[in-house]
């Protein structure tokens, strides 16, 4: 193996590692604070399952991590995946947004678009 494949080796050993460490830091922290539950699904999860419990930023940085934990949800692996699917969806990701101050989705709104479909009432001040 030649030298620049050794040092691009190391370091990117390097960033893995650094990577592992801050990522065990916040989860450990939130597994710490809040209840084992996915927030928003809300399954429970303990044992070996827990590791399907995982953290998301919900500003979208995964720098920002205070330690009251104001920037987590745990969520399930299924919920995170489908929370950053939503991201895409709405084509946040294509934009560059790395801080989303949206409001997290919980998936298909069934009754969106409903009021658009009801008529208006008619207006009963008139009738006296």
């Amino acid at each position: 193996m030649n030298d620049n494949q050794d040092k691009r080796n190391k370091l990117l050993a390097s960033l893995q590692r650094d990577k592992e460490e801050r990522e065990k830091t916040y989860r450990e922290q939130a597994l710490r604070l809040f209840p084992h539950v996915c927030q928003r699904c809300g399954r429970e999860f303990s044992g070996k399952r827990l590791r399907e419990l995982t953290v998301h930023h919900k500003d979208g940085n995964h720098f920002n991590n205070p330690s009251d934990g104001s920037n987590w949800a745990l969520l399930c692996l299924y919920c995170h995946d489908d929370e950053h699917g939503t991201y895409e969806q709405r084509g946040l990701y294509a934009e560059g947004a790395t801080n989303l101050n949206t409001t997290p989705s919980l998936g298909y709104n069934a009754f969106e678009g409903l009021k658009n479909l009801v008529p208006p009432e008619p207006d009963k001040s008139n009738e006296a």
